[in-house]
C-alpha cells in the first residue's frame, strides 16, 4: 500500500527535529567526555607515580539528612554523559518511529518524551523555587559544576534561548507524532472499511450474476415449452404442416 504525501511529509518533520535532539545528546556526550579526560589526566598528575590513586568517594551534604549514600567524585560528569545518552537513545526510538510509520513506536517515543521533559520542568522548578539548591547537591571535586553554573549566570540571555529553543524542539516533536499517530490509524480504518467492502462485494457478486442467469433464462425455457405444446396441439409442427395443408386444399377441390 502507498503512503500518502502527508504521512511522508509528517515524518521528514519528525526526523528533521529527531536530528536536532540528537546533535544536543551527542555534544553533551562529547562535552563530558573532554571532562571526563581532563579530570583523569589532572589526576594522574598530581598522583604518585609509584602507587596508584585512592579511590575517590564524595558524600551527601550533612544538610541534604543523606550521609549514608556516596557518589564518586565525577558524578556530575557521569550525569551530563547519561542525560546526553538517554536523549540520543529516545531520538533514535523516533527516527526509527518516523521512519517506518508505526503507530505503536510513535506511541512509546511520545511517553518517553514527555517523560523526559516532564523530568526537566520539575528540574527548572526545583532550582527557581529553591534559593538554596546548591547547597541540596553533593560536593563536585572536579569542578565542572560550578564553572559551568558560571558559564551560565555570565550568559543569562544566551542560556534562557538555548533553554526555550530545546523544550520548543521537544515539544514540536511530540506534538508531530501525536499527528502522525492519528493519521496513520485513520487511514488504517479507512482501508479496513474498504477492504470490507470489496470482500462482501465478491462474495456475494456471484449469487447474484448466478440468481440473474437463472431468472433470465426460466422465461425462455418457459415460452419454448408453451410453444412446443401449442404446436403439437395445432399440428404446427414443421413435418406435420405440409401435409395438414393438402389435406385442406384437396377437401375445397372435392366440395367444388
Amino acid at each position: 500500500m502507498r503512503t500518502p504525501c502527508c504521512h511522508t511529509f509528517l515524518a521528514l518533520i519528525l526526523k528533521f527535529l529527531n536530528f536536532l535532539q540528537t546533535f544536543i545528546g551527542v555534544s553533551m556526550i562529547i562535552y563530558s567526555a573532554y571532562m571526563l579526560n581532563q579530570w583523569h589526566s589532572h589526576h594522574e598528575d598530581v598522583s604518585f607515580p609509584n602507587f596508584p590513586p585512592p579511590p575517590t568517594v564524595v558524600s551527601f551534604n550533612h544538610n541534604a539528612g543523606l550521609d549514608s549514600q556516596s557518589l564518586p567524585a565525577t558524578w556530575f560528569i557521569y550525569g551530563f554523559m547519561g542525560v546526553g545518552i538517554l536523549m540520543c537513545c529516545i531520538t533514535c526510538i523516533g527516527h526509527f518511529a518516523a521512519e517506518a510509520i508505526n503507530g505503536c513506536c510513535l506511541c512509546f517515543y511520545a511517553l518517553l518524551s514527555t517523560v523526559f521533559i516532564l523530568l526537566e520542568v520539575s528540574l527548572v522548578a526545583f532550582i527557581s523555587l529553591n534559593h538554596q539548591w546548591q547547597k541540596e547537591l553533593p560536593f563536585d571535586p572536579t569542578g565542572e559544576f560550578e564553572s559551568l553554573c558560571a558559564f551560565i549566570k555570565s550568559n543569562v540571555d544566551v542560556s534562557k534561548c538555548v533553554g526555550i529553543a530545546i523544550v520548543t524542539i521537544q515539544v514540536l516533536s511530540i506534538l508531530f507524532a501525536i499527528i502522525l499517530r492519528s493519521s496513520v490509524s485513520s487511514q488504517r480504518d479507512d482501508d479496513d472499511i474498504e477492504e470490507d467492502y470489496d470482500f462482501r462485494g465478491r462474495t456475494r457478486e456471484p449469487l447474484l450474476h448466478s440468481h440473474s442467469g437463472k431468472a433470465s433464462a426460466s422465461p425462455r425455457g418457459d415460452s419454448d415449452i408453451w410453444s412446443s405444446r401449442m404446436r403439437e396441439k395445432y399440428g404446427l409442427n414443421g413435418g406435420d404442416a405440409k401435409p395438414s395443408l393438402l389435406n385442406q386444399n384437396s377437401f375445397s377441390d372435392s366440395r367444388q
